[in-house]
């Protein structure tokens, strides 16, 4: 069509029904990608629940990027870190095998994709936290991740709980060192942990029970801890209370790579006190030098 014509086209009364075509094969191309990924994960997937996958790159270093801008890390030190957890062939072989006798297995991935894992593992390193606790624990792949952190840290213990005495199949030697496995109410024994430098909701998401677990923690947490949520790419539970409570916030949100989900993300609350706090961990840790 020529330009004059589809120029006085678009400007007349009929432009809207004649553009119903165009717009029809751009909904059209969208829908037939997703059904294409859908499929492709109906005959080759197995997950019921708590999706897998990996990251477009792009999504990647964006995660490079909030991760930066949360802990205050160089973002050279962040893609370093990310990319860390990526060539830990030790981690990565031992989730590989403990997925194959998961007496879920069937409806379980046969391999660790870390997404937005990386995002939680990088901040670990940035931070340099004494006690990491984390709500909902499930097989324990998001654990192995925080326990590899410390790990390579040197220092620092993780809480994780779960109201499912079976949960944390993943979970093993050497990372099962750095880790207590709590069972019960995350409400109640949130309130019983203290001096969190870091908190991580993975739980019951919902607005309410976010809420109840951000207000179980708050009592207990040092100046400068850092708070993530799992669930703030469907809640403004963390917002809402960083905002409250005085705390700057930022959330991420995933791209996942040739799946059809479309992806979760990390809800952040920090204070200005982090920054401090940091110079002064990463000063410790070249001064004491890492542990593999």
């Amino acid at each position: 069509m020529p330009s004059r014509l589809r120029s006085r086209l678009a400007t007349s009364p009929v432009a809207r029904g004649a553009a119903f075509p165009l717009r029809t094969m751009m909904v059209a191309r969208y829908d037939a990608r997703l059904i294409g990924r859908s499929v492709d994960w109906l005959v080759h997937g197995r997950e019921t629940t708590n999706f897998t996958y990996d990251l477009n790159a792009l999504n990647r270093d964006q995660l490079c990027w909030f991760v930066s801008a949360v802990s205050g890390a160089a973002i050279g030190q962040v893609r370093a870190w990310i990319q860390e957890l990526e060539d830990d062939n030790h981690l990565s072989d031992h989730v590989t095998r403990r997925l194959s006798t998961n007496p879920r297995r069937r409806i379980s991935a046969k391999e660790p994709h870390w997404a937005r894992r990386f995002g939680w593992y990088a901040m670990i390193r940035a931070a340099q936290p004494e006690r990491v606790v984390e709500t909902g624990t499930h097989l324990g792949l998001g654990s192995c991740a925080i326990a590899a952190a410390l790990l390579r840290n040197g220092h620092g213990r993780l809480t994780t709980i779960d109201i499912d005495p079976e949960a944390g199949h993943l979970i093993g030697e050497p990372w099962s060192n750095v880790i207590d496995r709590r069972t019960g109410s995350s409400v109640d024994l949130l309130a019983e942990l203290m001096d969190v430098d870091l908190f991580l909701h993975d739980s019951l998401h919902t607005y309410d029970y976010e809420a109840k677990e951000l207000a179980a923690v708050e009592p207990n947490l040092r100046a400068g801890a850092i708070i993530l949520s799992d669930n703030a790419h469907d809640s403004s539970a963390l917002s809402d209370w960083a905002e409250r409570t005085g705390r700057h916030y930022l959330f991420f949100k995933e791209q996942p790579a040739g799946h059809w989900w479309p992806g979760d993300g990390i809800g952040a609350a920090w204070t200005d006190q982090r920054r401090g706090q940091l110079h002064d961990s990463v000063s410790r840790a070249s001064g004491r030098g890492e542990h593999h």
